[in-house]
């Protein structure tokens, strides 16, 4: 019972958050801001780019371990982990960008929610018996 590919994903993603963790750091740093935003609003969106990561990526990548361990094919895993990947740069370079509509958030959370949809489909699928 190999979880792989989620594995690949998985490590390109905690690099995500490593990255977005650093950007706050620095931002708490340069801003002089130890706990909370003190009004930064530059602050305040960077935290939030990073708290939405932290939101979903964990849900993603159980879902995607959880369909590995039952056998999921080659294109499902590296489709999901892809559309994932791509999602969460997309919504942070988005929502780092702008508190509005962009395409980034757009698009990201598209991506996400796909695959959340896809996957966990796949599973309740999987549990009840159908063969994909």
């Amino acid at each position: 019972m190999s979880i792989g590919i989620t594995s690949i994903y998985a490590a390109f993603l905690a690099l995500l958050i490593l990255l977005l963790s650093y950007r706050v750091v620095m931002l708490r740093r340069k801003l002089q801001v130890g706990i909370g935003t003190n009004g930064e609003k530059v602050l305040a969106r960077a935290i939030r780019v990073h708290a939405n990561a932290i939101e979903y990526i964990p849900i993603c990548l159980l879902l995607m371990a959880f369909a590995e361990m039952q056998q999921a094919s080659y294109w499902l895993m590296h489709g999901a982990g892809i559309a994932l990947l791509l999602g969460r740069v997309l919504h942070a370079l988005g929502l780092s960008r702008s508190v509005g509509k962009s395409f980034g958030r757009f698009y990201g959370v598209i991506l996400t929610w796909a695959v959340m949809l896809l996957l966990s489909g796949y599973l309740i699928g999987y549990a009840i018996g159908f063969n994909f």
